[in-house]
């Protein structure tokens, strides 16, 4: 039997938990910080915090203790990006030294890098990117959801394929295991981009007008930081973008939509804005060491001034459609 560890009980972590907790072969357990959402999970098979009213299978179990990463095979990490690291240091450990270790978080670490690069550095055990165009509610209810599954390790590629077999989860494969990393943080942004337009023109022309250039400049993006063209086709590049983008369960959209209607004051300071405002902070000075920011990456650059400086948010539309009019050449 494998056993599987989800560190983190949270909305992603308990729907993944659940729908690989069906196979008999898996012995799964949700990892949790939460002493009252392990008790509702294990006494009545119910997430009363995040899943109220869907019923468990009852052979997902939770717990509080650490001493579970002894004897697990595979750890997924289901925390907010800001501070997985740390909690992954602070139980190192208890991991078992073989356990495969699985990054969900979509972010920088507090050290301003990608967390499969932080955790590398700091741990012996394989470190991969599981990222794909997801939303718990819809994983949970058992629909199809993709992931991109990047590790550099061929043979990790067939455990997870027999893990995810019979199961509504697909996955495509990727050794681009930083270009994963870093298309889950662009995705993020640039879909608070498409949030502030669609906030003020319901034009379908103007949407994929700048979905187009927002492609675009994730693509240049990502190779700068290192990453693969072809990367941006898996799940984790085309696919996750478009979903958050252009969906309005995705929080990242939300939070786009409440800037372009104005509604961003110094009281938003939840984790999506911060995440979002580091994320956006973190590429920008980077690219700026080589490159003309506002010449060759528009729109990043003008979401960069509305995180940091004064700005007026009913220009944004305006100000990114002057910017680099004509940008595409032919190749």
């Amino acid at each position: 039997m494998t056993h599987i560890s989800i560190i983190g009980s949270g909305s992603i972590g308990t729907a993944l938990g659940n729908v690989l907790s069906v196979k008999d072969s898996l012995n799964v357990t949700l990892l949790s910080i939460e002493n009252d959402v392990v008790d509702s999970i294990n006494n009545f098979n119910i997430n009363n915090k995040y899943f109220p009213n869907i019923k468990l299978n009852p052979n997902l179990k939770a717990t509080t203790d650490n001493n579970i990463l002894k004897n697990t095979n595979i750890i997924f990490l289901a925390i907010p990006s800001l501070v997985t690291v740390d909690f992954v240091m602070g139980i190192k450990n208890y991991i078992n030294q073989n356990a495969i270790i699985l990054n969900l978080a979509k972010g920088f670490g507090k050290e301003k890098k990608t967390i499969a690069k932080s955790l590398k550095s700091k741990v012996n055990n394989p470190v991969c990117a599981f990222k794909g165009p997801t939303f718990a509610r819809e994983l949970i209810n058992k629909l199809p959801t993709a992931f991109t599954l990047a590790t550099e390790d061929e043979n990790i590629f067939k455990i997870f394929s027999g893990i995810i077999a019979d199961t509504n989860i697909y996955i495509d494969f990727s050794k681009d295991v930083k270009g994963v990393e870093i298309l889950s943080i662009l995705k993020n942004i640039y879909a608070i981009i498409i949030g502030i337009v669609d906030a003020h023109f319901n034009s379908p022309n103007l949407r994929f007008l700048i979905l187009t250039r927002a492609f675009t400049e994730m693509k240049n993006i990502l190779l700068q930081f290192g990453g693969k063209e072809e990367t941006m086709f898996k799940y984790c590049g085309y696919g996750d973008f478009s979903l958050t983008a252009l969906n309005d369960l995705s929080r990242n959209r939300t939070l786009g939509l409440l800037i372009g209607k104005g509604f961003f004051t110094d009281d938003i300071s939840d984790k999506v804005l911060l995440e979002g405002k580091i994320a956006v902070n973190v590429f920008c000075e980077e690219i700026s060491k080589s490159k003309a920011l506002n010449g060759e990456f528009p729109l990043i650059s003008e979401l960069y001034k509305v995180f940091n400086q004064n700005y007026d948010v009913s220009a944004f539309v305006n100000n990114i459609l002057k910017k680099n009019r004509n940008s595409f050449s032919y190749e």
